[in-house]
């Protein structure tokens, strides 16, 4: 794989320090002050003139988590300020103004709110993207969407896929920051093996990765965009102020908008880089509850499972037997058994030891258990050693020991790509 490394510009001023580029060019964002909350990237942009978007015509990557902390969009602030030329949005997986369930978009259309044109990326890659933002006329392509900390959520795909296409259509790229809810502490998980590369998985992340959607911009214009595109976007990332590595979402001050329909709270995202593994078995990860991914049944299932599960005595979280019906999704309207998780330690509690932990348990207690018949647990997991491994009886540790090797290296490369403390 071609590497380069490419310095990125510095705007001067208030935002000196926030605008990072190659690895070693920015410093790390500052500590929070007291009472404070954190500013995100759109916060610190708007805040100083948009001197990055200066003289360009801008399309906004983004959906209905880019808002300010008066809870206004930044499409709607940005189309308002004359600072600043928007003249485009492109929508992801749910759309720009999130009206379409998993697995859907808006289309194109004209936005009611601002008259402008949106234009849908979703599954869309490669040079079919770079025409699109050729089409639009923008000169600069910004994205801004909040992340939720885990490899198989969609829209740092959608980042990666839109900095390919932006380097084949000759566009710049700036990333505006918002926090991982999760912390950027570490990264958990196994790696992705690029033979099962897919959109919830383009390049070898853990699965977990404890970075933010700057950082892993950064970390994806050195050592995977050139190999796509053939070369490094133009790339400027916003740091946020006052965030730390340690930080859960609830110490940021900052309002939370559900990412996609099925994570409506921070405590959604603590779980789901673990429990969206169910997503490739056939019981219910929760869809069509209020608790999505903290609930997780099937027919057939009885209080068993929870006993097994609490019986490994995981870090941070207990299991209840609980009882559910989906109100869509897998055993629409049925009412199934299962467990609900209960995170009582955040700081201890390990989300993908977990997941596997309940995969194992769950295979163990009830003869029903299936994996997805096309195999999507091994797009999720990265690899099909997650399956094959519990097929085979594996336990949780033996698993979870089986990608250390690869996980140390990840993080060894991670490293230089983080910008907070």
């Amino acid at each position: 794989m071609a590497l380069s490394r490419r310095t990125l510009l510095t705007v001067t001023g208030a935002m000196t320090g926030a605008i990072a580029g190659a690895p070693g060019t920015a410093s790390a964002a500052p500590p929070p002050s007291a009472g404070r909350r954190v500013q995100t990237g759109f916060d610190r942009l708007a805040a100083d003139g948009y001197p990055l978007l200066s003289g360009q015509k801008v399309g906004v990557v983004t959906n209905p988590t880019g808002i300010t902390q008066e809870v206004q969009h930044l499409v709607d602030v940005m189309h308002a300020d004359r600072s600043v030329r928007l003249t485009a949005v492109f929508g992801p997986e749910h759309g720009f103004r999130g009206t379409a369930q998993a697995g859907g978009s808006e289309g194109k259309s004209t936005d009611p709110a601002t008259g402008l044109p949106v234009y849908d990326t979703y599954q869309k890659s490669g040079r079919a993207l770079a025409d699109i933002f050729t089409e639009s006329g923008v000169d600069t392509v910004v994205f801004d969407i909040q992340d939720v900390g885990a490899r198989f959520y969609t829209y740092i795909w959608t980042l990666y896929d839109c900095m390919v296409a932006a380097a084949m259509a000759g566009k710049r790229f700036v990333v505006l920051d918002r926090p991982n809810p999760v912390t950027g502490r570490a990264a958990t998980g196994p790696v992705l093996d690029k033979k099962y590369a897919s959109f919830v998985g383009r390049e070898p992340i853990a699965q977990a990765h404890g970075m933010t959607v700057a950082e892993l911009a950064l970390l994806f214009n050195e050592r995977f965009v050139p190999a796509a595109a053939g070369k490094a976007v133009r790339l400027d990332t916003v740091l946020m102020k006052g965030w730390r590595r340690a930080d859960f979402f609830d110490a940021t001050g900052l309002p939370w908008v559900p990412p996609s329909p099925n994570m409506p709270t921070p405590d959604t995202a603590l779980v789901y880089s673990g429990t969206c593994l169910f997503e490739g078995t056939n019981l219910s990860e929760g869809r069509g509850t209020t608790r999505p991914f903290e609930l997780l049944g099937a027919e057939g299932i009885d209080r068993k499972w929870a006993e097994t599960v609490n019986s490994e005595r995981l870090p941070g979280v207990r299991f209840r037997e609980a009882y559910f019906a989906p109100t869509f999704s897998k055993f629409q309207g049925k009412t199934i058994g299962g467990v609900q998780l209960h995170v009582h330690d955040r700081a201890a509690f390990d989300p993908v030891r977990t997941g596997i932990a309940l995969l194992v348990t769950a295979k163990k207690t009830w003869k029903g258990f299936a994996w997805r018949p096309d195999n999507g647990i091994d797009r999720l997991a990265g690899s099909d050693k997650v399956r094959t491994m519990i097929d085979a009886g594996a336990g949780t540790d033996e698993v979870v020991g089986a990608w250390q090797a690869e996980l140390a290296k990840f993080r060894a490369l991670r490293a230089g790509y983080l910008r907070y403390h």
